[in-house]
């Protein structure tokens, strides 16, 4: 079979990173070759505006930079990340899985609009970022449905990626925006036909082996 690209993405906190690994892992015990990469790639120079706009150089407000600008930066990381890296990792696995993708994109910038502008974006997007940048798309994209009251509490004391500290970027200090990006998230899940995975049952969270769980059910029945 071809590589498979396979996307987990949801609100900040919600457990990319940890349902990543856990993903790669158990596809390798199941003999796939599978390999893992995240995005942005804070240590490359590529990712340098990334890191200018989430440390508020362009202002304190995610909305003081539109959703289109904003958007040019993750997808340059992207593409520079595909040039040197992904496509690699496509050529000699059978499985990449990738925590957060062209679908942060969707979830965080189109949070700034609404409407008929919210939806022109969101058709804009993928036709950038796949059409004429020519990045890969995606074999699937897992949602994490993790509602923002719970991402918020989740979000307290995790560490700040760039700084390493527990002082949060632009998007995670900003409640509202989190709010604001879950709604996005789930206009973008039913614009894009992603894959849901929910993460809360009556008032609370799945544990992490039943959320992996359900990942893995559904990433067998894409890649087999």
């Amino acid at each position: 079979m071809g590589a498979k690209l396979i996307v987990i993405d949801g609100l900040d906190s919600s457990g990319k990173e940890t349902q990543c690994k856990i993903l790669k892992e158990n596809l390798i015990k199941d003999s796939f070759a599978a390999e893992l990469i995240s995005f942005p790639s804070y240590g490359e120079d590529y990712a340098a505006p990334i890191k200018m706009y989430l440390g508020g150089e362009f202002g304190m407000d995610p909305n003081d930079v539109n959703p289109y600008a904003a958007s040019t930066f993750y997808a340059v990381d992207r593409f520079c990340t595909y040039k040197k890296t992904l496509s690699g990792l496509l050529e000699k696995s059978d499985v990449v899985v990738c925590d957060r993708y062209t679908s942060s994109n969707a979830i965080h910038q189109s949070s700034k609009l609404s409407g008929e502008k919210r939806q022109d974006y969101l058709k804009w997007l993928y036709e950038f970022e796949y059409d004429l940048l020519l990045i890969p798309r995606p074999d699937a994209v897992l949602f994490l449905d993790m509602p923002p009251q719970y991402a918020i509490e989740l979000m307290r004391e995790r560490r700040n990626k760039i700084t390493d500290a527990v002082e949060k970027d632009i998007h995670e200090k900003n409640e509202k925006y989190l709010i604001d990006c879950y709604d996005a998230a789930k206009n973008a899940a039913d614009y894009y036909k992603w894959e849901t995975i929910g993460c809360v049952c009556a008032g609370k969270i799945l544990t992490v082996e039943e959320i992996s769980e359900k990942i893995y059910e559904k990433v067998l029945s894409i890649i087999k």
